[in-house]
């Protein structure tokens, strides 16, 4: 992982046009791939990335960037979409690599593990003709949840939260981009599975044709049977 802090600015181009002004923020740039750009404040979310797969090029900057004292300017294009982001780096006040290695990935709080073990044992909750492959399908960033088979024998994966965020949504993605490029599973279709989903990571599902599914814990686990209620 790169870690850069330096005064910049940076402008997005895509399905939408966004601009952050010049200021003092931390660049990152992970092995796979993304770029991310945070401030010092708002929480733990970005203010602007790019998600893999994506290339990132160090260009000089042009003559009127440079004019106003651009250094350097990282070009961050999308390798599917129209995508990009232009960072102009006017000063770089730290800039330094660390070699992270392979993560673990998240173990799971026990309502989590137990919702994957139960949607597992239960797979035909996504739909008829669902059939479970097996569960902690291993990729190179980690794990997948639950890999199954849809009614038409397509590869399926789902990812399991309690509560369905936009990092959930990011995690799928980041999964189903690796896994749609080996021939013995692709075509991948992604299922994004939790008790409570949150209406933008909905909305970013929908966007990336990940399916949501909400999930009925007490259901699942067979003290709620959802077939004899009356609402």
């Amino acid at each position: 992982m790169r870690l850069v802090i330096a005064r910049c600015s940076v402008d997005y181009q895509g399905r939408l046009l966004a601009h952050l002004p010049l200021a003092t923020r931390l660049l990152l740039v992970k092995a796979d791939g993304s770029v991310l750009i945070h401030s010092d404040g708002g929480s733990y979310k970005p203010l602007n990335w790019m998600s893999p797969p994506c290339a990132m090029t160090e260009v000089a900057p042009e003559s009127h960037e440079a004019a106003d004292g651009v250094a350097s300017v990282w070009v961050v294009q999308h390798a599917k979409s129209e995508d990009r982001l232009r960072v102009l780096l006017h000063e770089v006040l730290h800039d330094s690599d660390h070699e992270l290695g392979v993560d673990p990935g998240l173990v799971k709080d026990g309502v989590e593990a137990h919702l994957q073990r139960l949607l597992a044992e239960h797979i035909a909750t996504l739909g008829p003709g669902y059939t479970l492959v097996r569960r902690e399908y291993m990729t190179a960033i980690g794990p997948v949840d639950i890999l199954c088979k849809d009614a038409s024998g397509a590869s399926v994966a789902v990812e399991i939260k309690r509560r369905g965020d936009i990092d959930g949504v990011e995690q799928l993605t980041r999964y189903l981009e690796l896994m749609n490029r080996d021939p013995h599973l692709a075509p991948v279709a992604g299922v994004f599975a939790a008790q409570e989903i949150k209406p933008q990571a909905r909305t970013l599902a929908a966007d990336r044709g990940i399916r949501c599914v909400t999930l009925d814990y007490e259901a699942l686990k067979g003290i709620d049977d959802v077939g004899s209620r009356l609402f």
